[in-house]
């Protein structure tokens, strides 16, 4: 078994307010006003999204440098969906500055159907949870 991340967050006086550590990095995270928040950071499911572009816009890169072409200036997009029945499902948009050719494409949808956070997003996760 190996830790390939980890994150800690630590309450603050404001109502779902938290201050997040992860390795080196610090950040903030909240809700929007119209959840009762201040919306001084991302809400958890923005984290998820954006996981997924992250890991998406880095995977693209690193393939791209590895066949040896250039994929140019993009952005990659996540919008974390749900309706009334409970269906919960993401919705990744890919954008270049400059389209690329029709295979280029066609590549860059197989590799984003394989990144790690899209596998990981994609297939059943355990969670446990301990008081320590």
């Amino acid at each position: 078994m190996a830790v390939i991340s980890s994150a800690k967050v630590t309450t603050s006086p404001e109502p779902w307010l938290g201050k997040i550590q992860s390795g080196t990095h610090q950040f903030l995270t909240d809700k929007p006003e119209s959840f009762g928040g201040h919306d001084q950071g991302p809400a958890p499911y923005d984290f998820i999204c954006s996981g997924l572009v992250s890991c998406t816009m880095i995977t693209l890169r690193m393939y791209a440098q590895h066949k040896g072409f250039e994929l140019g200036e993009f952005s990659v997009e996540a919008f974390f969906n749900a309706n009334k029945e409970g269906k919960e499902w993401i919705e990744r948009h890919i954008h270049f500055v400059e389209q690329p050719s029709e295979e280029i494409q066609q590549k860059v949808l197989e590799i984003s159907a394989k990144t790690p956070v899209t596998k990981t997003l994609l297939r059943s996760l355990e969670i446990q949870t301990l008081i320590v």
